[in-house]
């Protein structure tokens, strides 16, 4: 091979690298305005005097558009272009926290985190295309595993700004999330390539048919499904948990919920090691929801020294890191065809997303009438249905 290849596939290498780092970029930033909630929710309660119910949809709300017309959102990503959707979709989600910041009550900032979402979900579907779209499989393969990490890395950095709030308070935050968004969607404009994949000559609602008869979009709609809910029911309130449960200051429980989430970062890059080396997803799967249910209990177990709190915190979300890269491996195996993967992915992520609209209703509504242990028991049994149907449906191998 002459040197002039060699430093071409360098080029090509360092180039598809960046790229790479660029499109995680812009799930991490907007991921930060998943976490940006639970953090703020006690001073948001106390400004639009709000009770932990009505508090809850301020989590939740921000899924709706993604739990309705994700799939729809990935087949316009096939026909509209990958780059123009990511762009599309962070400058929305600027537009949306900066008039989130103006809430006068709390139905306005619902119907803003509603539109945020939309926003949250063009990114999140049209991204990975882009990732899929890597023509070296190894390259592929790790930022496959590397995109996982967004979730829990923004989530993280999110808790890492609750010393923030003291001074910014979380109208200001909200603010300075707004600029953030501006600004990494003018420099996506830069350093993502324009990427447009798919079946132009088709119609939309044929499209739509063909992945809606397919089995394998639902299989990883509900898997997503189970997974967030059961994520979001703990973690969206775990800020609000660590403080009145177990006595921690609020910049505390903001670090401590950070290095919890970031775990998950690590069971992420984790997951792509025992993916490669063992080639069995539904191993990983099952080992992921299983220590989702136990150490969920731990969690929300009532009288623990904050310290078993913490380190049940750690270990729960390491262990659910395993679980997005399995999905996400399996995604283009399920797709019906590979062009309708746009589509499998939006019904994917519309089921995450279902999942993150549930799971904080569903643990804000049981936990004031049956206390937090009935949402251990609920994420329970979600896990174990969801165990019985990746044992069915995922590939034995990949």
């Amino acid at each position: 091979m002459s040197v002039a290849h060699h430093l071409e596939n360098a080029r090509t290498g360092r180039v598809g690298w960046l790229v790479v780092f660029a499109v995680a970029g812009t799930g991490v930033v907007s991921a930060l305005q998943v976490g940006k909630a639970p953090i703020a929710l006690s001073l948001i309660q106390s400004d639009l005097e709000a009770n932990l119910v009505v508090a809850s949809w301020v989590i939740s709300a921000f899924s709706i558009v993604g739990a309705t017309c994700g799939a729809p959102i990935g087949l316009a990503v096939d026909r509209l272009g990958a780059k123009r959707m990511v762009v599309g979709g962070l400058l929305l989600q600027a537009l949306a926290s900066g008039l989130g910041a103006t809430a006068g009550g709390a139905g306005d900032l619902i119907l803003w985190r509603v539109l945020e979402g939309f926003g949250f979900i063009s990114v999140f579907v049209a991204a990975p295309t882009l990732i899929f779209a890597i023509p070296s499989p190894k390259l592929r393969e790790w930022a496959i595993a590397i995109w996982a990490t967004v979730m829990p890395v923004g989530m993280a950095l999110a808790m890492l700004c609750a010393p923030l709030l003291s001074y910014l308070e979380w109208r200001g935050f909200w603010m300075l999330n707004a600029v953030l968004l501006l600004g990494y969607g003018l420099v996506s404009v830069a350093s993502i390539p324009a990427t447009t994949v798919g079946m132009k000559d088709r119609s939309v609602k044929e499209q739509l048919a063909q992945v809606a008869v397919a089995p394998g979009p639902w299989v990883l709609a509900a898997l997503f499904a189970a997974f967030s809910t059961a994520f979001f029911a703990i973690f969206g309130f775990l800020p609000t948990l660590l403080q009145e449960q177990a006595g921690l200051s609020q910049n505390l429980a903001g670090v401590v919920s950070a290095i919890s989430i970031a775990a998950g970062g690590i069971g992420n890059l984790a997951s792509g090691f025992l993916l490669a080396r063992w080639k069995r997803p539904t191993r990983v799967l099952t080992g992921g929801f299983l220590a989702m249910m136990g150490f969920s209990y731990g969690i929300l177990a009532a009288g623990l020294a904050w310290q078993f709190v913490v380190s049940f915190s750690v270990l729960f979300s390491f262990m659910a890191g395993l679980v997005p890269v399995v999905l996400m491996t399996c995604l283009p195996r399920l797709a019906p065809r590979p062009e309708l993967v746009g589509g499998t992915m939006g019904l994917a992520m519309q089921g995450n997303n279902v999942g993150m609209l549930v799971g904080p209703a569903m643990a804000g509504a049981l936990a004031p009438s049956f206390g937090w242990g009935s949402v251990a028991l609920a994420v329970a049994a979600l896990l174990a249905a969801a165990i019985a149907v990746g044992q069915v449906w995922l590939p034995a191998k990949t």
